[in-house]
């Protein structure tokens, strides 16, 4: 069974967040709500997000401002936050919206099959991520080696540099004959793949 994740509703309207809680309490993960910019920084440095949503009209500091902090910081930079705001905001707030990090800008009214669905799938890439560390960390744990207490990490660590001169090879190769579409598919497809292996590892040793 998935274990539940945790999602941040910020705004600084109540109404506002009993709503927002009202159409995501059916996805049965653990809501956390908070008023202010402030409020929302000091529950993210406590606590792992699957998502964010964050209203962009706050007193104080607003939500371009409160994702701007969100992505300065290490523990934080990677959660996924989508904006939510009036139709009032103007033209260019979603380009700056995306400027400053949101990997998504939902205007109000939302629809709520809609946005519950979003969240789903931001529920199901924190799942996945977990678990590709979890398995990361078993696999450091089986070839351990000498002893020593990094000894399977540092095993893991030089597969990761042999595959970063593998991906060299393979875009050396696809520049050297650019017309041969057929060739060119076929590096591409095998370099996608090493990266996704080498990510994997560097997941572990980073």
């Amino acid at each position: 069974m998935n274990r539940q994740v945790k999602i941040l509703l910020v705004d600084d309207n109540e109404d506002s967040l009993i709503a927002l809680e009202a159409v995501l309490r059916p996805l049965q993960q653990q809501l956390f709500k908070a008023r202010s910019g402030q409020e929302a920084m000091k529950l993210m440095l406590r606590n792992d997000f699957a998502v964010v949503l964050l209203d962009v009209l706050m007193p104080g500091m607003d939500g371009f401002e409160t994702a701007a902090h969100v992505k300065r910081l290490d523990q934080t930079r990677d959660v996924p936050i989508i904006f939510l705001t009036g139709t009032d905001t103007g033209a260019g707030a979603a380009f700056r919206g995306y400027a400053v990090g949101a990997v998504d800008y939902i205007t109000k009214p939302f629809d709520p099959w809609v946005l519950r669905s979003k969240v789903a799938v931001f529920i199901d890439l924190f799942r996945k991520n977990v678990e590709l560390q979890q398995q990361a960390a078993l696999l450091c744990e089986l070839v351990r080696g000498d002893g020593e207490p990094s000894g399977g990490c540092q095993i893991l660590s030089g597969f990761a540099e042999r595959l970063r001169a593998v991906e060299e090879k393979l875009a050396a190769l696809g520049e050297d004959r650019p017309d041969d579409k057929g060739l060119t598919e076929a590096v591409k497809d095998l370099a996608d793949r090493v990266a996704a292996m080498r990510a994997a590892f560097d997941s572990v040793v980073l």
